[in-house]
């Protein structure tokens, strides 16, 4: 069932890929309730008006994904929300400048592959960080978002599994995964020396990457659920808290 998604998107002035993420169908019939849990690029920029914008929506907590440097390169306060930490370190810039630094350079397609690795990665390694998080998602009462640097990685990775664990369709996952690439301005504050075809791989999502961890999800763990159950370490009580909460009636 095709449902409608247009009004998903926060306005902010600070922000660009706040959306909502509600509204989407599952396979068992109830949509995922909107106005409860939202993803988002980093919030170092808001404006005051942005502050007030969150306040009415009552965002009372927020999980950032990001490494500790990054958190003191671009360090903020949410007036009104609980900011908790679950650190997933960032691991492309760090081989980018591993392979200039061995005098490689590479391009596009070395680019393509970097971002496969790290979504492997992503399942491989930081299941417990996942775990903390949908946890944290499902015993909040009130609404809440989450975020990395750009909303792209880390933060889509985490909201496909918290989707998909909601029974959405990995077709709809994927489509709001691939929104990033609509929604997404980079902040040019944060400057990274690469090549601009490397930087254009860096800075979008694609499928072959979020297929990648679908892949080895499948592939090494049997599937979602089993993986959920494994590394994640989500017990059947801490599933049904989050379909009691995100699932409508």
């Amino acid at each position: 069932m095709k449902t409608d998604r247009s009004n998903i998107v926060v306005a902010l002035d600070g922000a660009s890929n706040f959306r909502d993420l509600g509204g989407l169908a599952t396979s068992h019939g109830p949509l995922v309730r909107r106005a409860l849990v939202y993803r988002s690029d980093h919030l170092a920029r808001l404006s005051a008006a942005d502050h007030h914008r969150l306040l009415a929506l009552r965002v009372t907590h927020c999980v950032d994904l990001r490494g500790h440097l990054e958190r003191e390169v671009t360090s903020y306060h949410l007036p009104g929300a609980e900011q908790e930490h679950l650190a997933i370190e960032p691991t492309v810039l760090v081989r980018l400048r591993e392979l200039r630094a061995r005098d490689l350079h590479p391009g596009r397609l070395e680019a393509v592959d970097i971002m496969r690795d790290t979504y492997r990665a992503f399942v491989q390694q930081q299941g417990p960080v996942f775990g903390r998080l949908l946890r944290r998602i499902g015993a909040h009462d009130e609404a809440m978002v989450f975020h990395c640097t750009a909303g792209k990685d880390r933060t889509g990775m985490a909201a496909a599994l918290l989707l998909e664990l909601l029974g959405v369709h990995r077709d709809d996952v994927m489509e709001d995964y691939l929104l990033t690439n609509h929604l997404y301005k980079r902040d040019h504050q944060l400057v990274e020396e690469a090549p601009a075809e490397v930087l254009d791989v860096l800075w979008k999502v694609q499928p072959d990457f979020l297929n990648a961890a679908w892949r080895c999800i499948d592939d090494e763990f049997g599937g979602v659920q089993n993986y959920l159950r494994g590394p994640v370490g989500l017990s059947s009580a801490g599933v049904q808290r989050l379909h009691d909460k995100l699932l409508g009636d």
